[in-house]
């Protein structure tokens, strides 16, 4: 079974730094198609931050673009995907969440827990 668990969530002030990982088991690196990150601000729908493709490309929202850096690292076939997050604003403030697209079955999707991020001086 797949799992995503994330972690570096945290309170930080505005125009601060952060680091969020995505940890990943039960799936090798060649079965996995795209990861990315999502979140999700209070009363607010869920919104796409943030792609790392298998070939290593990736994608930002608007929002985030020059101030965010989605990265992917594979050791011994373990898959790690970061976001590193800096000049935040208190818009960012969100549950963060790793998301993984298999290459198979397709159409399919794996979530993780999410981590909170606050953003507030």
């Amino acid at each position: 079974q797949v799992q995503l668990v994330e972690s570096g969530g945290g309170l930080v002030q505005p125009g601060g730094s952060l680091r969020l990982s995505c940890a990943t088991s039960g799936i090798i690196v060649s079965a996995i198609n795209t990861m990315g990150w999502y979140r999700q601000a209070p009363g607010k729908e869920r919104e796409l931050v943030a792609t790392v493709s298998s070939g290593g490309d990736t994608k930002y929202a608007d929002s985030v673009k020059g101030r965010f850096t989605a990265s992917r690292e594979v050791a011994r076939n373990v898959v790690m995907m970061y976001l590193q997050m800096t000049t935040l604003k208190p818009e960012d403030t969100a549950v963060y969440y790793c998301n993984l697209k298999p290459i198979y079955p397709t159409n399919s999707e794996v979530w993780g827990q999410g981590t909170l991020v606050t953003v507030s001086s």
